[in-house]
């Protein structure tokens, strides 16, 4: 008994290679012991198991008939719904017919990126086929969303949201609501997702979409049962492929207290600008007297020619039909100013704890000293009479096996690290693997750089950063004074506005192979992506990678191209 101790010992700080540590064993016993060790160690967390089938449907969410992706043939899919430090196992059977992927929006996959669910981090679900994936909710705890990774498919729904709870040994910092909603809103095409695929790649931008769903249904739809004279939670992610969206719910106003896992100084808004990818936790104060009156509840598309609205309908107890008023109004259409002044005024909350008993705000991210700044400038261009999107100057080209096979199994010639420069560059654009090496535990400066009339919305899987500063023009050194080193938020998605600048600062602290990309589902699909392949001094050999380090390669792992046979 003394061995097994000293042995789960080595497992107890990080959770998350329970799996990998029960598939090495042969003991039941061991593992039974271990699994309570790990449960103890953790407080209380659970393993969790879904089966979950993906499969086409005929829908219609705007009165047009279209081939939507459905999950146990529900659209959105059914809600994840765990707490900080549970394992998660969702068995996924694909039954499309193409190959298919989920990547889960803002989980951080504790040096796991095995089960990150993108393009260079695992071989696809073929169809006819399934794949579990496994992973522990480390350390989180918010709001987030799951979305079909690969051939626009996101287009097609096949997303859904994302609850991660607090442990019950740590408050939350606000009353408990009465009850939670999760809000899913998004722009929506009525044309099947093969379609659009074919039109991006033949150099055709997305079109302005067909109109705006709140959880998959069109205008009047999307019904929320309010009892009076309570607070309700509404969990709101913007699942769309390229709309930002204002979020309003007429004569309510929202206390902003969480987004993609911080909780944030509590500040009411009557509007919230929510930005392809993003996810947001608001308190809604239920009215205590309504006359039998409903509410509406609006996602109208921000920044696009002509305004498009998705509706929902909030009721309190006998109200019939709908509200019968104008709705609520948003912002100017134009008013990018309202959008930039309101990023700037979310918060962190320095004073809560989050997944761990300590505050957020205790770590002093201002006095860490910045290890590399990347500048990091998104752009267009023509490669080979192409329409491609590129970061540097390069736009990201697939190679014919996951980037995490590659570095696993020491391939050569795949992909040439510097590829990509730290700054942009003069030279002619073009095609390539960026892949960015950093060092485990180096403090990052990065710099999002958006020379463009569109707004740009930007995500690194893996990781949340500190989103110290944004504004208007071009960045230079000077722009550093400015930062909020105190109590700048940290997220895992960020918009940069036109002919702007946002800066973050992030510790490479989660090792593994991460995507960093934009949320506009056609500029990543033409290569406005880069890979993070995050490592120590000494560790070019995955042999010499420590399990606590980074989980092994799974048991189960999907080989394909260069590895289809090893």
């Amino acid at each position: 008994m003394k061995i097994l101790f000293l042995f789960a010992n080595d497992y107890l700080n990080d959770g998350i290679y329970l799996l990998n540590l029960r598939r090495s064993l042969t003991s039941s016993k061991l593992c039974l012991c271990i699994s309570l060790l790990v449960a103890l160690a953790d407080g209380g967390s659970s393993e969790l198991f879904y089966d979950w089938t993906v499969s086409y449907s005929q829908r219609a969410p705007l009165g047009v008939d279209k081939q939507v992706i459905v999950i146990n043939d529900m659209f959105p899919g059914p809600v994840l719904n765990a707490t900080t430090n549970d394992v998660v196992n969702i068995n996924i059977h694909n039954e499309l017919t193409d190959p298919f992927l989920m990547t889960w929006n803002g989980i951080q996959m504790r040096r796991n990126s095995w089960q990150d669910g993108v393009q260079e981090t695992n071989c696809p679900i073929l169809p006819g086929q399934n794949w579990t994936y496994s992973f522990q909710l480390k350390d989180q705890i918010g709001s987030f969303f799951y979305f079909p990774s690969l051939l626009l498919q996101k287009a097609a729904g096949g997303y859904g949201a994302i609850r991660v709870n607090n442990r019950t040994v740590i408050p939350i910092p606000f009353p408990k609501p009465y009850k939670e909603y999760d809000v899913l809103i998004g722009d929506w095409y009525n044309a099947n997702y093969g379609v659009l695929r074919a039109s991006v790649e033949d150099g055709n931008s997305l079109p302005l979409p067909d109109g705006i769903l709140i959880n998959g249904q069109g205008p009047n739809q999307a019904s929320f049962e309010f009892e009076p004279g309570v607070t309700y939670r509404l969990r709101i992610s913007n699942v769309g492929l390229k709309t930002s969206l204002n979020f309003r719910i007429q004569e309510h106003l929202m206390l902003l207290v969480e987004t993609e896992g911080s909780y944030t100084v509590q500040q009411l808004y009557d509007s919230l600008d929510i930005h392809v990818g993003q996810s947001y936790s608001v308190l809604v104060a239920a009215k205590n007297q309504t006359n039998a009156k409903s509410y509406y509840m609006v996602a109208s598309s921000r920044f696009t020619s002509s305004e498009q609205f998705g509706i929902g309908i909030i009721r309190y107890p006998g109200s019939v039909g709908d509200p019968g008023v104008p709705l609520p109004s948003g912002p100017s259409q134009s008013d990018y100013e309202f959008s930039i002044q309101q990023a700037r005024s979310i918060r962190w909350n320095l004073a809560a704890g989050a997944a761990r008993p300590n505050p957020q705000g205790s770590f002093h991210y201002g006095s860490i000293n910045v290890s590399r700044t990347l500048i990091l400038e998104n752009n267009v261009t023509l490669i080979g009479s192409k329409r491609r999107f590129t970061v540097n100057g390069i736009s990201f080209l697939h190679p014919d096996t996951p980037l995490k096979l590659v570095d696993n199994f020491k391939f050569k010639d795949v992909f040439l690290p510097g590829i990509i420069r730290d700054r942009p560059s003069t030279t002619p654009p073009s095609l390539g693997t960026s892949v960015i090496d950093a060092h485990y535990h180096d403090f990052y400066h990065i710099v999002f750089q958006n020379p463009l009339s569109e707004l740009q919305t930007w995500h690194i899987d893996g990781y949340n950063f500190f989103v110290v500063g944004m504004d208007w023009g071009t960045w230079d050194e000077s722009k550093r004074a400015g930062y909020n080193m105190i109590d700048a938020v940290s997220r895992s998605t960020i918009q940069v506005h036109p002919s702007s600048w946002t800066a973050i600062l992030v510790q490479v602290d989660n090792l593994g192979m991460w995507n960093l990309r934009s949320q506009n589902a056609e500029n990543w699909y033409l290569g406005q992506e880069l890979y993070l392949r995050v490592k120590s001094l000494g560790q070019d050999d995955s042999a010499t990678i420590s399990a606590r380090d980074e989980a092994p390669m799974p048991e189960n792992v999907i080989k394909c191209g260069r590895a289809a046979k090893l």
